[in-house]
């Protein structure tokens, strides 16, 4: 007997052309068989998918749980939030300093706080990237991903000389880091360097073990910032993103690509581009440095929002939203097969945070970043759908190819032998964002009002159901992974 059939459905796998109609059988959270009308009898529990479209889970690759609330409480409503969107597996990044935890400290004390406070609070499975900030961190690398199964890590290039929204900050005082110590370009090749020592450790490992990079270059913020500001001509997410020109994301992709070709870090990561220009340079790098292995990230809200968006700063975000010039270049190379996944860059910052209390248009004062995983899949269909994406593709983009690059093995399809990770949507159902219909705690969607078509129904994380028909159920059964998985 099969612990659960689920009935009906229209299978999108990845890597595949089309759709076929089947039957899914579960056993032990593992997808034990994919055919045509298995019979009821041999399943202890019959769900009927209603002849709806069956992803699989989505993995959203790139999220920050706990960077503005705490993490108790961010674990539970934005998992549940995952949840209510198809995603199954939760990758957070995390780092010492401020937000966070707010403390500084080794990692060896650091994450296993981290865990613990995690344990028994996310509804969907769940991992971390991990920053290496102090000097000390990059000799903590090999014993993260022996102890912890953490095999992905992260530089944010940006920090050594700003905070968090657009304005200046020490160091000492942002990051944290010890006297004498600097989170600058010679600190990014030796976290290269360690990365590498790492992949020749552990070679069985090697292929999960990667690098992502925030690419911005705080010199060019500075100076083009004071520019703007002191001009006064532009408002809103049009100043932020002429403060932060597209060009300083180029400049930053190749200086990060010459590191890792002098240091031989082979697997790097060009984490949520939002320009042509950033695209541009990405490509470029590629065939400069073929023998690296480079993966290109977008995110949902610099496919779907230009700078002229409705719900203004809200939707700052560090790299900016940009031009609609912009958005359109990113679908153009999203579509060609130059990006790899699509995430959400889910970060949940609460309405009575996000702008300053007496100037709410003062894109300066405003903090970055804001939530959106409980759109991705249904965002994503929308806008695909009407740009000829086919459904095989958003299915690498949001779960095959995260999985892949990731240490995932056991997710991202639906095969036998997979974890039953398995989303239903509704592709005829029609819906207009609203913000009460999110567990998030957020309080306000940068989406708001868009209408969507495609709406996910339905979520099983390892065969047991987690979300169905607007509202999470059970307990959080999501599970820590240590990858490999």
């Amino acid at each position: 007997m099969y612990d659960l059939i689920i009935k009906n459905v229209n299978i999108v796998r990845p890597k595949q052309q089309g759709i076929f109609k089947a039957d899914i059988a579960i056993s032990n959270q593992k997808i034990i068989n994919v055919a045509v009308d298995i019979p009821i009898i041999e399943g202890k529990k019959i769900y009927d998918g209603k002849n709806q479209l069956a992803f699989p889970g989505l993995i959203d690759a790139h999220m920050h749980t706990g960077i503005y609330n705490a993490l108790a409480e961010d674990a539970v409503s934005e998992s549940k939030a995952a949840a209510m969107g198809g995603v199954t597996t939760s990758l957070n990044y995390i780092r010492t300093g401020k937000y966070y935890l707010n403390k500084s400290g080794p990692y060896a004390t650091f994450f296993p706080e981290v865990l613990e406070i995690s344990k028994e609070r996310f509804f969907v499975d769940y991992a971390y990237h991990i920053a290496p900030i102090q000097y000390s961190h990059i000799d903590e690398i090999e014993m993260l991903i022996e102890k912890y199964g953490v095999t992905s890590f992260k530089i944010f290039m940006f920090y050594g000389s700003y905070g968090l929204h657009g304005t200046s900050n020490t160091q000492k005082d942002f990051l944290m880091t010890p006297d004498g110590e600097y989170y600058d370009y010679a600190h990014f090749e030796f976290i290269m360097r360690g990365i590498k020592k790492a992949m020749e450790r552990f070679p069985e490992k090697a292929e999960s073990i990667n690098l992502g990079l925030h690419c911005e270059t705080a010199e060019i913020m500075r100076a083009y910032t004071q520019i703007v500001q002191k001009e006064g001509k532009l408002k809103g997410l049009r100043a932020y993103s002429a403060a932060r020109p597209p060009h300083s994301e180029g400049l930053a992709i190749f200086i990060a690509s010459y590191l890792a070709n002098e240091t031989n870090c082979a697997n790097i990561n060009l984490l949520h581009l939002t320009s042509a220009k950033a695209v541009d340079a990405a490509m470029m790098m590629q065939k400069v440095f073929p023998h690296i292995n480079f993966k290109r990230e977008v995110t949902l809200a610099h496919l779907l929002l230009d700078y002229d968006a409705v719900c203004g700063i809200h939707a700052k975000v560090n790299p900016p939203i940009r031009s609609r010039e912009d958005v359109e270049y990113l679908w153009e190379h999203l579509h060609s097969g130059n990006i790899d996944w699509v995430c959400s860059d889910h970060a949940c910052c609460k309405a009575e945070f996000k702008t300053d209390a007496h100037e709410k248009d003062n894109v300066w004062l405003a903090k970055s970043g804001f939530g959106g995983t409980e759109l991705l899949l249904s965002g994503l269909y929308t806008e695909g759908k009407k740009r000829g994406l086919s459904l095989n593709r958003m299915a690498e983009l949001l779960s095959w190819n995260p999985a892949q690059r990731f240490g995932l093995k056991s997710k991202g399809d639906i095969a036998k032998g997979y974890d039953a990770d398995i989303v239903l949507m509704n592709p005829d159902e029609n819906f207009v964002v609203n913000t009460a219909d999110s567990s998030s705690t957020q309080g306000y969607s940068v989406f708001e009002g868009f209408a969507f078509s495609g709406r996910v129904k339905t979520t099983f994380l390892r065969g047991n159901l987690i979300y169905e028909n607007g509202n999470v159920v059970g307990e959080a059964k999501g599970s820590y992974l240590y990858r490999p998985y």
